[in-house]
């Protein structure tokens, strides 16, 4: 689409009366979801959705537009008009003579689009049979299935022209047991950036049936004991902890303007030495990863945290561009609508070398955490909160009893130093991150973990 225009002529239009950058932001989704809940198919949503973002950036301050009118007449009219919010002298716009097609991480072997919608219902219906079968104590269940195909194009000066192609594929699956007077929620998702063959990872009745386990054995878990006791966290919980107690905090925009707990610790030991930290783009297949940003900059593996020291913060253009280093290839937005801000890919913890039952085993009492529920994080203070979707308690190396309704509680910096083991394994999680109203794809992945003294606050 953009290399159908006259690009240089719509930039330097954009840039006629001055401006440090100016970008055209292309992008298509083609998506299709399904959702059924209660027992029926409640709806099939397909759409294609296209439009052109343009930002304007003028004396560190952005200026933003978009459309979906895709023609050269509608975008150079918006160019001039955003024009306007500068003042001084204008520059020429540069741009390659071609774009750079982007070599993502992985591409759709079997693109969704192939296949029928019928095979999609199928799969949904199938996991609610499943799950449904395994106790009558479920009591609802809802099953989505999520595709989409995005292409984009990012055209700025100065010398910015590429593109890239994303496949995106997701599997949910939320089931509520009862009984009596207590209710239970299991949950389970896969998917990836990938195509149609992401079900060979994530069989659809695993998935359904770990839901209703989940579910139903959270009716008869008991209670745990608050204070402080040590806490191992399963690789099997996702990376919810690397990605809200220190991963928001080391984007570059909340740290520049104060709102961050590492906004001074460059160079400084923020975590155990046990602990280094990636954020990447670059891992096939993972719902964070792609081959360009949302900025044209390709996608890339930033070290942020080596032997526990910070060693970086994640950057997009705007952000880099002030602070004169280069952007970390974190520039996303949720589509052509937005401005890009600084946000995370895949967030990882690094594997170690101990092994996962040794660390288990390493407890005489405290909590193993094998699922992640919800939780939240001051990026300010680094205090955190984050509730136990799955959890059992250790006793003497042992798993004991199930239990429920347990919190952790805490401070990112100083529960990251707690950690004393660190698994070999590793083990990912998928979601969608929301940030200044925005929503992208992220993965995260940690190995399983042991926070030993002064230990956690379990609640």
């Amino acid at each position: 689409m953009l290399a159908e225009m006259r690009l240089e002529a719509v930039l330097s239009a954009l840039l006629s009366r001055g401006g440090e950058y100016g970008e055209l932001f292309h992008e298509e989704v083609k998506s299709l979801s399904v959702h059924r809940e209660d027992g029926k198919v409640e709806r099939v949503l397909a759409g294609i959705d296209a439009g052109i973002g343009i930002r304007l950036i003028f004396r560190g301050k952005t200026f933003y537009a978009y459309t979906n009118e895709c023609d050269e007449r509608a975008v150079l009219s918006l160019a001039r008009d955003l024009s306007r919010y500068a003042d001084g002298g204008g520059i020429p716009a540069v741009l390659p003579s071609s774009p750079a097609a982007a070599r993502g991480p992985s591409a759709a072997v079997i693109p969704p689009g192939s296949r029928e919608v019928g095979e999609k219902v199928g799969l949904v219906t199938g996991m609610d049979r499943i799950a449904r079968g395994m106790s009558r104590e479920i009591r609802q269940v809802r099953a989505t299935y999520g595709e989409a195909e995005r292409r984009i194009e990012v055209a700025a000066h100065p010398g910015v022209f590429a593109s890239d192609a994303q496949t995106f594929t997701l599997l949910t699956i939320q089931c509520v047991a009862g009984n009596g007077s207590v209710l239970a929620m299991g949950y389970e998702t896969g998917g990836g950036t990938c195509g149609w063959e992401f079900l060979d990872e994530f069989l659809p009745e695993v998935l359904a049936r770990k839901a209703a386990e989940r579910a139903v054995g959270g009716l008869t878990a008991g209670r745990i004991g608050g204070g402080r006791m040590p806490v191992v966290l399963s690789s099997e919980a996702g990376g919810t902890m690397v990605h809200e107690a220190i991963g928001h905090g080391l984007e570059a925009d909340l740290a520049r303007r104060g709102m961050s707990v590492y906004r001074d610790s460059l160079g400084k030991q923020v975590a155990s030495p046990l602990v280094s930290i990636v954020d990447d783009a670059t891992v096939p297949g993972k719902r964070g990863s792609f081959g360009i940003d949302d900025e044209g900059t390709p996608g890339q593996r930033t070290v942020l945290v080596e032997g526990g020291v910070l060693k970086g913060f994640l950057y997009d253009r705007l952000l880099a561009m002030e602070e004169g280093v280069r952007s970390t290839g974190n520039g996303r937005r949720e589509s052509y609508r937005h401005k890009p801000v600084p946000r995370m890919t895949n967030t990882i913890i690094l594997a170690g070398t101990t092994a996962p039952g040794e660390i288990e085993r390493s407890v005489d009492r405290g909590l193993l955490v094998r699922k992640m529920g919800g939780g939240q994080v001051n990026t300010v203070t680094g205090d955190f909160m984050f509730e136990v979707a799955e959890g059992y308690r250790i006793e003497n190396g042992r798993w004991g009893e199930r239990v429920r309704g347990a919190t952790i509680t805490g401070n990112g910096p100083e529960a990251l130093s707690m950690i004393d083991m660190v698994g070999s394994d590793l083990g990912f999680g998928l979601g969608t991150c929301g940030k200044e109203g925005q929503g992208v794809p992220v993965g995260d992945a940690q190995p399983t973990l042991r926070f030993g003294p002064p230990y956690i606050t379990v609640g």
